[in-house]
């Protein structure tokens, strides 16, 4: 491929400031406010939930992620479906971490744009001007966001990606600023370093171990380093990590001594108010916006929602990316996938932004502020991050790791990553079942198409090619039937060259005999790397019968029509084959003989006797297949060149009927 993961160029850094740390960078917004609301403001909470987020900041993110997962690129490239491709023939079940952690994260695509935004606008209440704002108005204005960031992606981000870099940078210099002009207003918080007051925490407060769901809120964005690895490259995300981090850490200490200096010992009732015991109610002002000057509010303000916009582009361009690698990876329904520029890893499905921007709507609607979407943020996560370590782990044995630092590896993550689970659902009753709803329905979605593919495998038929060579051969020559095609082309899923599926036997010789000058078997075999593409030609009879497989990484896109044109012109160029029309009066004129490609598609046939669970399976597949992408486009055929030809899905046939005549007269 070419590309230099280990490269570091300050274009590169830029670019991974840009579109990487969107989701991780806006957590300063919401993360204390989740730790404190409801709770007594004291020293033992926040140096505590310090400790907590400064730890998990550095085992979760920085050693898990930054320093190990990071190395697992496949060709340069990242991400869970990128991780699966590297360990998927070791484990046939390893499938099943791979989907529930795709879907995890693109039901966290749904959540982040309007927990973000609404986050930023939200500060608006903290200037005098706009401190009566409805909660309404800050809805209209959170939906007209993202619709106005929806309806851009048609586009694409080539243009706006340029100014995400520097705008991402202003951000953490803003964090880092503002968090250390409040250091010293108590410096007590000082001792969150120490994890001895986070693990004090967990254990002594009053129900202390819950409050790892809110502390989970600051590395959600995680697996986005992951996944994004392919655009920038480890060493510029390592190197930029650690700016990062700094810039978030200084942030949560400065809003942490700044909670302690003016809220010490008050109860945080709501985002609104705070108040001592057996006292009045006294207004609160959120640590991320306390922590601004009053004349910088405005400004902080504008910079948090371009940050938070930012972070929202990135996990919707993660979810474009992460579906097109499921499309190739057969586990998920084919869909139309657009490419609005010529830049690489640029991607529009706009069946999949339809979905997240109802969405994303859906969730603004229904949780309408903030501190309300918090509930549901990151129990789905936690799933994903959890199928990552346990892929990672198959990848360290590939990698002959000794196996007691796997073992190490499993027993930290499981049970930082468990507990992180346990604790966040208990949010599960206050809105988490919104998003395991969602993240269950696209997990459903993916083991439906995978399962169902199973299945199907049992009815596909292969025969040796060469038993009906003859036959082919004698059809061909067999003037007496009509030509159906000069060339007649099939896609078959046949890995074996010398094999091929009886139902493409039988569309040639039985349903209606196919006369052509020549027959074509075209093959697409998806590779475990990302962006090979390479081509096989196998002349089983020469000028008669050609067999070309495509050899195509998961990330390549299925132009085979265009493929399939470029080999037919290099054979020519090669004089390996000759296209020209076989009939006298064309071929006297050197006219080319027509193409005509003959796609198979599957019906459920009434003649089966499926279990009840695979029969529901078998219906939703062709309930998805109905509305997906068809067989033709979904190879990027040109639908003129096209037949489909029905044939029945027989995956389970009848008992033979016991059926008797009567009645027979000699």
């Amino acid at each position: 491929m070419g590309k230099h993961i280990n490269k570091i160029t300050a274009a590169g850094l830029l670019i991974a400031l840009g579109i990487i740390y969107g989701d991780i960078g806006t957590s300063p917004l919401y993360v204390l406010n989740a730790v404190i609301k409801g709770k007594v403001v004291t020293e033992a909470l926040i140096v505590g939930a310090l400790s907590l987020v400064i730890w998990t900041l550095t085992l979760q993110t920085t050693i898990k992620y930054v320093i190990l997962t990071l190395k697992a690129d496949n060709n340069g490239e990242g991400g869970i479906f990128s991780l699966y491709a590297l360990v998927r023939r070791r484990k046939r079940w390893l499938v099943m971490p791979a989907m529930i952690g795709g879907a995890a994260l693109l039901a966290d695509g749904i959540i982040t744009p309007p927990i973000s935004v609404t986050s930023a606008i939200e500060g608006l209440r903290q200037m005098p001007r706009f401190q009566h704002i409805t909660t309404n108005t800050i809805v209209i204005i959170v939906i007209a966001i993202i619709s106005l960031l929806f309806f851009l992606q048609q586009f694409g981000t080539a243009s706006i990606g340029k100014l995400f870099g520097p705008i991402m940078f202003v951000w953490f210099v803003m964090l880092a600023v503002l968090g250390s002009v409040h250091l010293f207003d108590d410096l007590r918080v000082f001792k969150a370093f120490n994890p001895y007051y986070g693990i004090n925490l967990l254990i002594t407060y009053p129900e202390g171990f819950w409050l790892l769901g809110a502390v989970f809120l600051c590395t959600t964005g995680a697996e986005a380093l992951y996944s994004d690895l392919g655009h920038a490259g480890r060493s510029n995300i390592r190197y930029t990590w650690f700016f990062v981090k700094i810039c978030l850490i200084l942030n949560y200490l400065g809003q942490g001594a700044w909670l302690l200096d003016n809220y010490n010992g008050y109860m945080i009732v709501s985002e609104a108010k705070a108040l001592l015991p057996m006292q009045a109610d006294i207004q609160f002002m959120a640590p991320f916006y306390g922590i601004m000057p009053k004349w910088f509010k405005i400004f902080g303000i504008i910079i948090a929602t371009s940050a938070a916009v930012i972070a929202s582009q990135a996990l919707i361009s993660g979810s474009f990316t992460l579906i097109s690698e499921a499309l190739r990876l057969n586990l998920w329904p084919k869909m139309k996938i657009n490419y609005p520029t010529e830049e690489k890893g640029q991607l529009f499905i706009p069946g999949i932004s339809f979905l997240l921007y109802v969405g994303c709507v859906g969730i603004v609607l229904f949780f309408r502020e903030s501190a309300n979407m918090e509930a549901a943020y990151g129990l789905a996560i936690t799933m994903c991050m959890i199928s990552t370590s346990i892929l990672f782990a198959n990848y360290l044995v590939s990698k002959r790791v000794p196996s007691g630092w796997i073992y190490l590896y499993l027993a930290v993550y499981l049970t930082i990553e468990i507990s992180f689970l346990i604790a966040n659902l208990e949010k599960f009753p206050h809105g988490g079942y919104v998003t395991l709803i969602v993240g269950g329905g696209l997990f459903g979605v993916m083991y439906v198409w995978f399962r169902s593919r199973k299945i199907k495998n049992r009815y596909v038929e292969f025969v040796r090619l060469d038993h009906y060579l003859p036959m082919i051969q004698e059809l061909s020559n067999d003037k007496t039937v009509p030509k159906y095609a000069s060339h007649l082309v099939y896609m078959t899923s046949a890995n074996n060259p010398k094999e091929i599926e009886h139902k493409i036997i039988y569309s040639i010789l039985n349903k209606r005999p196919k006369r052509a000058d020549i027959y074509w078997f075209v093959h697409v075999d998806v590779l475990d790397d990302p962006y090979t593409c390479e081509y096989i030609v196998d002349h089983i009879i020469p000028n008669d019968i050609i067999r070309v497989e495509f050899r195509l990484g998961f990330r390549v896109e299925h132009k085979i029509n265009l493929m399939f044109r470029k080999v037919v012109e290099e054979l020519v160029h090669n004089r390996e084959v000759n296209i020209m029309s076989r009939y006298d009066s064309l071929e006297r004129n050197n006219i080319v003989g027509d193409f005509q490609f003959v796609v198979m598609e599957k019906y459920l046939s009434s003649d089966n006797e499926l279990p009840f669970t695979e029969k529901i399976i078998m219906k939703l597949y062709f309930w998805l297949k109905e509305i997906s992408l068809s067989e033709e486009r979904g190879f990027g055929l040109d639908p003129s060149f096209v037949t489909v030809e029905k044939f029945p899905l027989i995956v389970s046939p009848v008992p033979q009927l016991n059926l008797k005549r009567i009645g027979y007269d000699i």
